[in-house]
C-alpha cells in the first residue's frame, strides 16, 4: 500500500537548541489507521506539529530531515497551505470556539480549506452527525456548554467536516473518562473503515489506541525505539511493563 505521509529523519529543535525529536522515521498508508504513542513528553505533539506546520508559532524549528505527502514534499510548507490540502490536525485540548453553537464550530471549518458559505455545508452536517449522534441533540447549544466528551467529539467532527484526506488527531482519550474515549475511537476506526481516511493519532494510552489503529510506533524521548503492528506491540513484554502495568492483551478485561 502506498503511503500518505512519510516522515524521512526527522529532527526538531526549540529555542534554537533543546532537541526534541531526532531522526525520526514514520509512514501512514494511504487510508491506514496508525498510533503514534508515548508517555507524556515524548515528542509525540512535536510530530504532528511539524507535520501541520505549527511549530513556528512555539519558536521551533526542523532541523534536518523530510516530510512527504503523497509525494509531495511539505516539510516547511505553512500551516494554512497544509489545512487547504487537507491535512487536518485535531489538537490537543480541543480548541472548540465557546461561545458559538455546535453548527457555526462546524462551519468554521470550511474556512481551513479555504471555502465558505452554506451551499458547501450539503450533506456534511448529516456525515458528522452520523458518527457523533450526541452533537445533533445539541447542533444549537454553545459549544462551551458541552461535556468533555462532546467537545472532543466536536472537535473531531469539526475535522471531518472540511473533508480531510489526512486526519490527526492529539490525545484524543486526555481527561476522558474510559467509555467515553473508547466510544471516541470506536468511531475513528469507523471513520477510517468506512470512508477510507488516512488517520494519525498521538496517544498515551497505548492498549485503546492499539485496538483501533492498525500499525504503532513507540516514540520514547524523541525517537522512535519500536515499531509494528497493533497485535505484534501489544503482545510485547517490554512494552506492557512500560505502558500497560504489565497486562498482556489476552488478560484484559
Amino acid at each position: 500500500m502506498a503511503a500518505a505521509l512519510e516522515i524521512a529523519d526527522l529532527s526538531v529543535v526549540y529555542g534554537g537548541a533543546n532537541l526534541a525529536l531526532e531522526g525520526v522515521t514514520l509512514d501512514v498508508p494511504e487510508g491506514g489507521f496508525v498510533a503514534l504513542l508515548g508517555a507524556n513528553g515524548a515528542g509525540k505533539s512535536t510530530t504532528l506539529k511539524a507535520i501541520s506546520g505549527l511549530l513556528r508559532f512555539e519558536n521551533g524549528q526542523i532541523r534536518k530531515g523530510h516530510i512527504r505527502y503523497m509525494g509531495e514534499d511539505i516539510t516547511r510548507m505553512p500551516s494554512h497551505q497544509l489545512a487547504r490540502r487537507g491535512i487536518l490536525h485535531v489538537r490537543e485540548g480541543r480548541f472548540v470556539f465557546p461561545s458559538m453553537s455546535v453548527e457555526e464550530n462546524l462551519e468554521a471549518a470550511l474556512f481551513a480549506r479555504g471555502k465558505r458559505g452554506p451551499a458547501l455545508a450539503g450533506d456534511r452536517y448529516e456525515e458528522v452527525f452520523h458518527y457523533f449522534p450526541a452533537l445533533r441533540e445539541r447542533r444549537r447549544s454553545q459549544a462551551g456548554y458541552l461535556s468533555g466528551g462532546e467537545q472532543q467529539m466536536l472537535a473531531i467532527g469539526r475535522a471531518l467536516f472540511a473533508q480531510p484526506e489526512l486526519l490527526m488527531v492529539d490525545e484524543a482519550s486526555l481527561g476522558l473518562a474510559p467509555k467515553i474515549a473508547a466510544e471516541i475511537f470506536a468511531i475513528l476506526k469507523q471513520i477510517n473503515g468506512e470512508r477510507r481516511l488516512s488517520i494519525l493519532v498521538v496517544e498515551q494510552n497505548v492498549s485503546l489506541a492499539l485496538k483501533s489503529a492498525e500499525y504503532g510506533y513507540v516514540l520514547e524521548a524523541g525517537q522512535i525505539t519500536e515499531q509494528g503492528d497493533s497485535d505484534t506491540l501489544m503482545d510485547r513484554e517490554n512494552l506492557s511493563r512500560r505502558y500497560l502495568g504489565g497486562a498482556r492483551k489476552d488478560t484484559e478485561h
